[in-house]
């Protein structure tokens, strides 16, 4: 593996970041997942333009998006992959120890990893724990992710794949890494991004392909969906089969079947939409 840190592509065992780099050291960092399939990325315009928004919210310095796409142009083509994720991170650079920002400039790594094809459903698990959606963070998409690991690590102990949130009101929010779609009364709802969750690239898609409604929805949704699927970069649509104890009918249900196929399509004919 080839790995681009700070201006340069090294090798593995040499790409290295300082100790003090404030991504490190209080998680002062941002970071887009990015698919890509046999040397092609998906959506990275869409991808870029997020990164920006989260510098923006975070008070990082913006981002050279030329600079980035060279690094994602030289990675891809260093680290052939059939099917792989390419990870861009973007950190407050070496700073003081504290929360501080130093005045060092921001570190810029990109990675890429192989993967392989998720499975057409999942089970998934909801958890005790909230979304902020008036939080500094809501809505950016940030390398300060314990409480997601935390989550998900529950929802492996569990037999699922993702553990999904409401927020501080009880509302239905996201998952550790997806955002999440209900059927009722046969029509495809999303939470807003009001609610606090992630603006999603795949979500976004997904609502403008599918039509789906953006729609404030209690946290028991859950309970009597008709259909619940995830989308996230490597689920893409994601039927899914449980939700804790619950068994929803077997395989992708017809709302979600014609989503997969609408956006498998779509995806298949523009790789930046």
């Amino acid at each position: 593996m080839r790995i681009w840190v700070n201006g340069e592509l090294r090798a593995a065992d040499d790409a290295r970041v300082s100790v003090l780099d404030h991504g490190l050291t209080v998680g002062d960092g941002i970071f887009e997942t990015v698919r890509t399939t046999d040397g092609r990325p998906f959506a990275l315009t869409r991808h870029l333009d997020r990164l920006a928004r989260s510098a923006r919210g975070l008070g990082l310095p913006a981002p050279d998006l030329d600079e980035v796409r060279r690094a994602c142009a030289a990675v891809i083509e260093a680290n052939p992959a059939a099917l792989g994720r390419l990870r861009i991170t973007y950190t407050g650079g070496i700073s003081p120890l504290g929360s501080d920002r130093g005045t060092a400039g921001p570190g810029l790594v990109v990675a890429l990893g192989e993967v392989k094809r998720r499975p057409d459903t999942t089970a998934v698990i909801t958890v005790p724990w909230t979304r902020n959606e008036r939080g500094a963070l809501a809505g950016l998409k940030t390398t300060s992710y314990a409480e997601n690991v935390v989550a998900l690590a529950r929802a492996h102990e569990r037999g699922a794949t993702e553990a999904l949130f409401a927020n501080t009101v009880g509302q239905l929010c996201e998952g550790t890494g997806s955002n999440v779609f209900v059927v009722l009364d046969g029509q495809l709802h999303t939470p807003p991004v009001a609610s606090g969750c992630l603006a999603g690239i795949t979500r976004a898609l997904a609502v403008e392909w599918t039509g789906a409604q953006e729609t404030e929805l209690p946290f028991d949704v859950l309970e009597r969906a008709e259909e619940i699927f995830l989308t996230s970069t490597l689920r893409d649509i994601q039927s899914v089969h449980r939700v804790d104890g619950r068994e929803l009918p077997g395989g992708p249900g017809p709302v979600t079947t014609k989503a997969m196929s609408v956006f498998g399509e779509r995806a298949g004919d523009d790789l930046d939409p």
